[in-house]
């Protein structure tokens, strides 16, 4: 029973438990109070509180998450371990361990381990599991991830060949292959840093024809998601 009732609260909705909505819109201002503290460089005992504070609840939602994955994800036993590799999960747990963290800052080798502190950023994430507008659009990547997919793959496909036309066509302007990449990436999703580019009359050439390639693989995705956003709500207003 107790269980049940933990699930109805944080995975419920206001038909279920009037108190999951409130949960959520808690959550949420968690989440945001906790990002505070990310804003600043200097460290004062307010921020260390929030810290605390926060971490706090993230554990125990953490623990009310794992206790009842079998509801959630309705596997039996296996749920538990499931549950711990689940993205959610993996977000939750992220966002959680920097705060756990102790180190002596006496010592200067172990300044090297403030870089985990940047992993307090997956606190932001968090907010996925309680807004319902990015639920929807989660579904329609979900539900188009096949087209989505055939589009990453023919735009890896081509900065790959484009990085390779350009380089052997104008291997004076690029040191290295990586070079060639990095132009075709810039010039596929037409950003266009101008730092390196092809001088010759056969590079500029590749180039023009990469951008304008560059500008219908870079609307597909566009396209298809909108299309499936609109598939989504049209779904959501019918049920």
């Amino acid at each position: 029973m107790v269980r049940n009732k933990i699930y109805s609260l944080i995975d419920g909705d206001a038909e279920t438990n009037k108190w999951s909505p409130i949960y959520d819109y808690f959550m949420m201002i968690v989440i945001i109070i906790s990002l505070i503290p990310l804003a600043f460089k200097t460290k004062s005992t307010v921020f260390d509180i929030i810290d605390i504070i926060t971490v706090t609840i993230f554990i125990i939602d953490y623990i009310a998450r794992f206790i009842t994955a079998d509801k959630y994800l309705k596997k039996g036993l296996l749920s538990f371990l499931i549950y711990p590799i689940t993205p959610l999960a993996i977000i939750d747990l992220i966002s959680i361990l920097p705060s756990l963290t102790i180190l002596s800052s006496g010592f200067r080798i172990l300044k090297i381990f403030r870089l985990f502190r940047t992993f307090r950023v997956f606190k932001a994430f968090k907010m996925f599991r309680y807004s319902k507008s990015v639920i929807i659009i989660m579904n329609v990547i979900k539900k188009q991830k096949t087209a989505l997919l055939a589009v990453l793959s023919f735009a890896v496909g081509y900065i790959l060949i484009a990085s390779l036309v350009v380089f052997n066509v104008e291997p004076e302007t690029f040191n290295n292959f990586f070079d060639a990449l990095y132009w075709a990436t810039v010039s596929l999703t037409t950003v266009g840093y101008g730092d390196i580019y092809p001088i010759s009359s056969a590079g500029r050439i590749v180039t023009m024809v990469s951008s304008f390639i560059g500008i219908a693989i870079v609307a597909l995705p566009s396209g298809i998601l909108t299309a499936g956003y609109m598939d989504e709500i049209k779904n959501n207003n019918d049920k």
